[in-house]
């Protein structure tokens, strides 16, 4: 049976490398390629992250859906505080609407995409 495996996730965006300074300082990952159009990420981990920009881009509207979140990422932390704290600091905002009864923290982005914090 034939298998794919995932190498990378690439988020549309207004400006690649704004976002990706933004992830890079957040996760640890290094620029592994660039140009004014796209930006991907690495740890080495064999799953990149890249960025590409897109004319007109719109924001999600998170927790709303008149412009769909379409994904989220979900990143796992030992210490929640901790990189709640650095998320803020690096430009992500932290949406009033929390679910799921404090086991992850949701986050937007500087372009609007929502992620997950989560210690599991």
């Amino acid at each position: 049976m034939p298998g794919a495996e995932l190498r990378g996730v690439t988020l549309d965006c207004a400006d690649p490398q704004t976002l990706a300074g933004f992830y890079g300082a957040l996760t640890g990952m290094r620029e592994l390629f660039t140009t004014d159009e796209f930006v991907a990420l690495t740890d080495d981990s064999g799953c990149d992250l890249g960025f590409q920009r897109v004319v007109g881009y719109r924001a999600p509207q998170w927790p709303g859906q008149d412009v769909p979140q379409q994904f989220h990422l979900d990143f796992r932390a030992d210490d929640l505080d901790a990189m709640e704290e650095l998320a803020l600091e690096l430009g992500a905002a932290k949406p009033d609407h929390q679910p799921g009864d404090g086991r992850w923290r949701v986050f937007l982005d500087p372009a609007g995409h929502p992620f997950c914090l989560t210690s599991s």
